[in-house]
């Protein structure tokens, strides 16, 4: 999920408030930072990828998707968790899928509603119900082995050119541009001059990536990966911490003074207590918990508004997440 969007005062850290020897960020001007900035000035783009490449190999998190020997499959199943979730939520129960549910045919063998099931408290549900899906298409059409380009991982159920990028290249090494949150907010601040990113736009985003993007292969895997490092720890949205960015005398941003942003703003999501959401949650989490239908009484009590009840029950059931079973509804078999 993307961050709202920071006030001015969210910069504060990185402000500069006066004509001084240091930045607001405490980061030293030397001669050298002034000449630095000078060329961030003029050629903001050019030392972009060998800064995030080394500092990326030296301050990478050890996550379970980057260590070597993890599956393509394994990255998959991450890149779906991932989606509008954060990593420290998604760590203990892709571990325990992926025990569980080790290659494509092993999840495929099982009903639909045991991936539900396991999803828990993820949230999106239908995320699982593709992510069945997707097994059974690997299982059926790709004799068990996640698909390497990405015209084919599109082909899959519920795989969107994020994810189907993803997966190419952080599974397989090929070269191609990937952009997330993190990455449209570094290269607005740090090439295009800007505090924000504007709302997402996948031509021009992935443009923007591709023209930074070294090419040997391993490096724009790093590059990708490093870049949406960068803006998940250092270059964040609220406090972005400038003094420790390997940007920081590269950076248009930073070199323009930190100008605020008046552009247009993607729209904020809506507050999750109370919404058709929340109800939506509270159903599953009832469904998953019981092995046998739950009955409409049983629903009713977990919410009292009958209108938006009914609204979130039938949502569910169009989505195939639900599914009438003796007198009741049931996760999908």
């Amino acid at each position: 999920m993307e961050d709202a969007a920071p006030s001015r005062t969210a910069y504060a850290c990185c402000v500069p408030v006066a004509e001084t020897d240091r930045d607001a960020a405490g980061v030293a001007h030397t001669a050298a930072d002034r000449a630095a900035a000078d060329r961030a000035r003029a050629t903001p783009t050019a030392a972009l990828p060998a800064a995030i490449i080394d500092w990326f190999h030296n301050n990478a998190r050890d996550l379970p998707w980057r260590r070597p020997g993890f599956s393509a499959w394994g990255t998959l199943v991450s890149e779906f968790m991932l989606q509008q979730t954060p990593v420290a939520r998604v760590i203990p129960p892709l571990t325990e899928w992926l025990e569980r549910w080790p290659t494509p045919a092993d999840l495929a063998a099982v009903p639909p509603g045991e991936a539900v099931r396991a999803w828990a408290s993820l949230g999106y549900p239908r995320r699982a119900l593709w992510l069945h899906a997707c097994a059974v298409a690997i299982t059926e059409h790709h004799d068990g082995v996640v698909p390497s380009e990405v015209d084919a991982l599109l082909a899959l159920p519920g795989v969107g050119d994020y994810t189907a990028r993803a997966v190419a290249v952080f599974a397989y090494g090929r070269r191609h541009p990937v952009v997330d949150t993190n990455v449209r907010r570094v290269i607005a601040r740090a090439a295009e001059g800007q505090g924000e990113p504007a709302p997402p736009h996948a031509r021009r985003d992935l443009a923007a990536m591709r023209a930074l993007l070294p090419r040997d292969d391993a490096d724009a895997r790093a590059f990708n990966a490093g870049m949406m490092e960068l803006g998940a720890i250092v270059c964040t949205a609220r406090t972005p911490r400038c003094d420790v960015c390997p940007l920081r005398n590269a950076c248009a941003w930073r070199a323009a003074g930190y100008p605020e942003y008046f552009g247009p703003r993607k729209a904020v999501q809506k507050r999750y207590e109370g919404s058709d959401r929340h109800v939506r949650g509270l159903i599953m989490r009832e469904l998953r918990a019981a092995h046998r239908p739950v009955t409409d009484t049983e629903i009713a009590s977990l919410w009292a508004d009958a209108t938006q009840r009914n609204r979130a029950l039938d949502g569910l059931l169009a989505d195939g997440l639900a599914v009438p079973a003796q007198g009741g509804y049931v996760l999908p078999g």
